[in-house]
């Protein structure tokens, strides 16, 4: 799935395309919304929102307020920008959503959600997101209060809760308990400096928002990750044998985890207190 910098640029690359244009044509390929046309409109932005995409639209003569059309990319989704007339890279039965300037198209691709709704709808539909890392809300105070309100949770489940802080995916979630040392199962309340791993989520997004390779490592010339997929290969940095193994809060939200046993020990209760098994990075 998506992490938060994907859809960041995914958005970044629909504004430049679209915002400004009037709409010529639209076409949503879901039913509920087949027959919605907001041609005639212009598009005034498009935002991101962790993992959401959000394309607002002026709204139409006697419209009272804008539209958004709201996606999110879940596994297999993707936005592709065209030029009028260029060729689609995927096969047009996949599209759920065109988006026509006059120059310009935007093709929504097995989007896992694409809804259309007023301007005022948006609050339901993203509002109880955390604040996002990308984003102009980004508030880590309020960050840290989410996540330590449910101090016995494991923080591996914790960061990927987007109502906690919107945009860690997979690859992060797993890249920041190694960069802090602690094994994802560590309740929150045990790990040794929260803050610390709130700041370093910020940092790691910021820096890989405008690369096409995601990099937690430091340095393009070496391995772009230190334990995501790398069961075959082992810890980048001490070489042991990385844990690949599911987790999630049900059997219907499991996701992969990586882990490396030496550098991310599982520690007794109350071990981590103390800074037992943090690392630098």
């Amino acid at each position: 799935m998506p992490e938060g910098d994907t859809v960041w640029r995914a958005a970044r690359d629909l504004h430049a395309a679209l915002a400004g244009g009037e709409l010529t044509r639209t076409d949503f390929r879901v039913p509920r919304f087949a027959a919605t046309d907001l041609s005639g409109r212009v598009v005034e932005e498009v935002a991101s929102r962790g993992k959401h995409l959000l394309i607002r639209i002026a709204p139409g003569p006697g419209e009272a307020e804008g539209w958004t059309v709201h996606s999110h990319l879940k596994m297999e989704g993707l936005w592709h920008v065209y030029n009028r007339g260029e060729r689609w890279r995927r096969p047009a039965f996949k599209a759920r959503a065109v988006l026509e300037t006059g120059s310009r198209q935007a093709v929504g691709f097995e989007l896992g959600i694409l809804r259309v709704f007023p301007r005022s709808g948006e609050d339901e539909a993203v509002g109880y997101l955390g604040p996002d890392l990308l984003g102009p809300d980004w508030d880590p105070a309020e960050a840290l209060r989410r996540l330590e309100a449910v101090p016995e949770r494991p923080v591996g489940l914790a960061l990927l809760d987007q109502r906690n802080l919107a945009g860690v995916g997979n690859v992060y979630r797993c890249e920041l308990c190694f960069l802090v040392g602690v094994h994802p199962l560590t309740p929150v309340q045990e790990v040794p400096d929260l803050p610390r791993l709130v700041d370093l989520s910020k940092r790691l997004l910021e820096a890989n928002k405008s690369r096409s390779r995601r990099i937690t490592t430091g340095g393009a010339g070496r391995d772009p990750l230190w334990v995501y997929n790398r069961e075959k290969r082992g810890c980048l940095r001490c070489g042991t044998k990385v844990v690949h193994e599911l987790l999630g809060d049900n059997e219907l939200e499991l996701r992969d985890l990586y882990y490396c046993p030496h550098c991310q020990p599982r520690l007794a209760p109350g071990d981590a207190a103390s800074g037992a098994g943090t690392l630098e990075g």
